[in-house]
């Protein structure tokens, strides 16, 4: 039965969303049908199709009472949308759903769990956030809420951890049948960790163990947990808050970091840690693994801290990533955008071996909706630094500069349009292979999205330039480069 508070986001979407163009949408990266969103949930399978939720908030462009928005995709590049699938209509979720899991029960239902949220004012006036988690589950179109609800509470969290800080469950089906999942929590200590829980039927839930816990080293509160088996390896997801930065490998504020290490006997081992996207937006990455066993991550492309630097007048806000495939190379999380991308390419403008010394532009290179790969090597003697400059026109440009002496990767969206003094520059070391450097960037309108020496690093922005701003250069400071280039169209009336 569909809640009137869930009906009103409905109609809500059928009454407005029709009047939003598509120029005002990316090409193929999701949006919300009108208004916010932020974390991606519930990315799973179900029925032979890929579907995706994520946090909205329908009538207006901030932050606000939590919905799920739902859509499904078959390529993971052509999006359909669906009704709104979650509203915060019960006493335990009043207010807010947030963010969560799904997956396919034996029985052919879908089975979500997401965490609900009741905010209770104290005695003193201070206002606290207790969170729950809950299920719901529904045809992929329709949901209903299990009347249990909500299966996991304060009680069922270790002795001293935050009944408050409780949330972000990422689920998932073992090969024996019984349902995994992992949830963010707040420790005794002020920081985060990552609890485990099990169950037999999806409905009855059991804690496990702390899979991880932070003590204070990356961050506090750890929200959006992902837990998954990748190459050999078992890798453990989570998006930090209140990070301090560390050299150029973990940059301050809200961060997303990966940890491999190994998965014997419910106890996880750490054996390495590193960034997963060294750009400015991207937040709350989750999972999945496909029908024909790729791991495939989205996260929310935007950020917290610049979150209310938004355009004027605006209808939608916040996007989600390209989905990347992952594996495991030399012991780092290595992340490509999915193969299908390459099912939509279409003009395609290549060059060999250019000489470039000062700026250059190339003849039929240029755009806003492309693919292209930049691959750069040193010729004679050594030069001080590349840049790649694109949606660049006389008063906007975001650059994407190398300098091979230090091994640092820069890239600056000062003049990207954004009218606010946020942080447009990021710094991050990368590895060069034989003096060699190859940049892949994925752009759509306002993002763009850099992989860098086949997916070994990645880094992701959202921009703001006027499409018009569509030129493309290339330059060498203090020496000579020879670049190869390939660039494709992407054009999404292509059959697939």
């Amino acid at each position: 039965m569909t809640s009137e508070k869930l009906q009103q986001a409905r109609d809500f979407e059928a009454q407005y969303v029709p009047f939003i163009p598509d120029s005002e949408r990316p090409l193929f990266h999701v949006t919300g049908g009108i208004g916010w969103i932020n974390d991606p949930n519930g990315f799973s399978c179900y029925k032979g199709e890929y579907h995706l939720f994520y946090q909205y908030h329908p009538y207006s462009t901030k932050w606000n009472s939590m919905h799920w928005g739902h859509v499904k995709t078959r390529d993971f590049i052509r999006w359909e949308r669906l009704p709104v699938a979650l509203a915060p209509d019960q006493e335990y979720d009043r207010d807010g759903c947030f963010s969560g899991g799904a997956v396919e029960m034996p029985d052919g239902r879908q089975l979500l769990m997401y965490t609900g949220v009741q905010r209770v004012r104290r005695e003193d006036g201070l206002l606290e956030e207790y969170q729950t988690q809950c299920i719901a589950v529904g045809d992929g179109v329709d949901y209903e809420k299990y009347e249990g609800d909500p299966v996991l509470t304060g009680a069922d969290i270790p002795e001293g951890n935050s009944p408050l800080d409780f949330r972000d469950p990422k689920l998932w089906r073992e090969p024996d049948g019984t349902y995994r999942a992992v949830v963010g929590n707040r420790t005794a200590d002020g920081s985060g960790a990552v609890l485990m829980y099990k169950s037999e039927d999806g409905f009855h839930w059991r804690f496990v163990t702390v899979v991880d816990a932070c003590r204070n080293e990356y961050g506090l509160m750890w929200e959006c947990p992902d837990f998954f088996p990748l190459d050999g390896k078992q890798v453990l997801v989570v998006s930090p808050q209140d990070m301090l930065a560390l050299g150029l490998e973990f940059h301050a504020g809200n961060g997303n970091i990966a940890f491999l290490g190994s998965w014997e006997h419910d106890r996880f081992t750490r054996e390495k840690v590193q960034s997963i996207d060294y750009g400015i937006d991207f937040y709350a990455a989750q999972t999945m693994e496909t029908y024909d066993g790729r791991r495939v991550m989205i996260a929310w492309m935007q950020n917290w801290a610049t979150s209310n630097c938004q355009p004027l007048n605006a209808r939608i806000f916040g996007e989600m990533t390209l989905p990347r495939e992952l594996t495991i190379r030399n012991g780092r999380l290595i992340q490509n955008p999915v193969r299908e991308l390459e099912h939509y390419h279409g003009h395609r403008v290549a060059y060999s071996d250019v000489l470039i010394t000062g700026e250059t532009n190339l003849p039929g290179v240029s755009g806003r909706i492309l693919d292209m790969t930049v691959t750069v090597r040193p010729v004679g003697n050594a030069y001080h630094a590349f840049r790649l400059n694109v949606a660049k026109d006389g008063e906007h440009v975001t650059y994407i500069r190398y300098k091979p002496e230090m091994n640092v990767l820069r890239v600056d969206r000062s003049r990207c349009g954004i009218r606010y003094d946020v942080v447009h520059v990021r710094e991050f070391q990368v590895r060069p292979r034989n003096g060699e450097i190859k940049l892949r960037l994925v752009m759509d309108r306002h993002s763009l999205e850099l992989f860098v020496n086949d997916g070994e690093q990645a880094a992701t922005f959202i921009i703001y330039t006027p499409e018009t701003a569509d030129s493309i250069s290339f330059q060498a400071e203090g020496g000579a480069v020879l670049v190869d280039v390939e660039k494709y169209e992407l054009d999404l009336d292509k059959e697939a």
